[in-house]
């Protein structure tokens, strides 16, 4: 049954229909649920929520190895609103555990609940159990090997353009320039817009949503703050970007040469629900499509700048690795690039954890929980743990060459299981066909050095990933 808001959003005035989201999103994964008993979890600290949930969000990269060193392979973070658990665990064996679970028990879209008002009910981080099985069913050809195939020189195309415009010999901020050439993929790629008029009125809408301060996320947990400052800044810009997105949306609909197409948008308009045959609703209506258009650019514009500006850093401070990589590109020796890329994701995680909220109680890593506790697997402590890498503190792409690559519950930056992101493949040939743009080209340097900072939900250099280039 359409509703008022929806029938808005058809007539061409979706800001009710942005409005509605946010009033109605939760970002505790669910109302009313019981509070958890704190003698039934792992130990953690013992500070007020508030602080822990700062910690957590803001400090990521010191607080995760803080936990590990005091309180062992698992310890339970306390989160606002209402001191919500959270356990986190660091053995690998604890990862397969809950990668393998349930999905029925095990919500990956509750422990993702805190995205809600940016992405959307129907995003696919969001989702749970049968909503979840269709929409991964109805996006995963767009993500598939010969769709891949078809983006690739798009992106190639891209990556070329936006290195064209690199100046040599002068130090300038890597990050900022993979995040405008990983928004020109998704906005071209993905969204399938290649008129420039209105790539320049989606450009600032888009980067204003991927800069929110990880304060404007915690905010959400108090929704009287989506009338101040820069809480209402970010709802006032997603109703700006949701009426440019519903509007590509409704055109693209009706566009005479939508099966030609092969952006991503496009495909996911032409899919259908093969278990619906009957069903003239068995597609994705413009509410869906708009939610996951928003989860792919979130979780594919920013972590791939970042790991992308991480590469180049780190290749460009060693002339060995430099040398090695482009002698790759002039043999076409993808795997290489790939591996770069991956290390990138080892050695600086993009997202700090993947989370499961437990919907009946359960037994985790020898611990039994009760239901409403989230759970997951720390990335930050996976990745740098010496018994998971050799030498964690090296940045050492060959660990994922050859027979004894690094297995997929301690290499985990696309998550596991049947929530692995759908987008991983896609993030890693971006990578590749950007990679071997820049190192066909270019001497790369590294200019001083970097540490992680929080941007959102993702960790980027916080001195922007500075290089100088010059050609070859």
């Amino acid at each position: 049954m359409t509703t008022h808001a929806e029938r808005a959003a058809l007539d061409g005035d979706t800001r009710e229909l942005t409005l509605r989201r946010f009033r109605h999103s939760s970002v505790v994964g669910g109302r009313g649920a019981a509070p958890v008993p704190v003698d039934q979890l792992p130990p953690g600290p013992r500070w007020p929520a508030l602080l822990q949930t700062v910690a957590l969000m803001r400090f990521r990269h010191q607080f995760h190895p803080w936990l590990h060193k005091k309180y062992g392979d698992a310890y339970t973070v306390h989160l606002v609103p209402g001191g919500r658990p959270l356990v986190l665990f660091t053995r690998p064996e604890v990862t397969k555990e809950i990668f393998a679970a349930d999905p029925e028990v095990f919500h990956a879209g509750k422990g993702n609940a805190i995205l809600g008002p940016i992405m959307g009910e129907h995003s696919l981080l969001l989702q749970d159990s049968t909503e979840h099985h269709r929409a991964r069913k109805l996006l995963m050809p767009a993500f598939l090997g010969h769709a891949l195939r078809g983006y690739r020189g798009l992106v190639a195309e891209v990556a070329a353009a936006e290195v064209d415009t690199w100046r040599e010999g002068e130090p300038f901020r890597a990050l900022e320039r993979m995040n405008a050439l990983t928004l020109e993929v998704i906005l071209r790629v993905v969204f399938g817009v290649t008129d420039e008029e209105r790539l320049a009125r989606l450009r600032p809408a888009v980067n204003r949503t991927v800069e929110i301060h990880p304060a404007i996320l915690l905010g959400w947990a108090y929704p009287r703050l989506q009338r101040l400052g820069p809480w209402r800044r970010t709802v006032d810009n997603q109703v700006e970007l949701d009426r440019l997105m519903y509007a590509e949306i409704r055109e693209r609909r009706t566009a005479a040469d939508l099966a030609e197409r092969s952006d991503v948008l496009s495909r996911l308009l032409a899919s259908s629900d093969p278990d619906r045959p009957d069903d003239p609703d068995r597609g994705l209506d413009d509410t869906e499509l708009r939610d996951q258009l928003v989860t792919l650019l979130l979780a594919g514009h920013e972590t791939t700048a970042s790991a992308l500006s991480w590469a180049l850093v780190e290749v460009g401070r060693s002339p060995d690795l430099l040398a090695r990589t482009q002698r790759a590109v002039d043999e076409g020796d993808d795997a290489w690039l790939e591996a770069v890329l991956k290390e990138s994701m080892r050695l600086h995680p993009i997202i700090p954890m993947v989370v499961r909220t437990l919907m009946a109680p359960a037994t985790v890593g020898g611990w039994d929980l009760p239901a409403g506790t989230t759970v997951g697997p720390s990335i930050i402590m996976s990745h740098q743990q010496e018994s998971n890498f050799a030498d964690p503190g090296v940045f050492r792409p060959e660990r994922f060459l050859g027979d004894d690559v690094p297995a997929l519950t301690v290499w985990i930056p696309f998550g596991g299981g049947v929530r692995r992101c759908i987008g991983a493949g896609f993030s890693l040939m971006e990578g590749v066909e950007v990679l071997r743009e820049v190192f066909g080209r270019y001497d790369v340097s590294a200019v001083g050095t970097d540490v992680p900072k929080v941007r959102n939900i993702t960790s980027v250099p916080r001195r922007g990933a500075r290089i100088r280039v010059r050609a070859r």
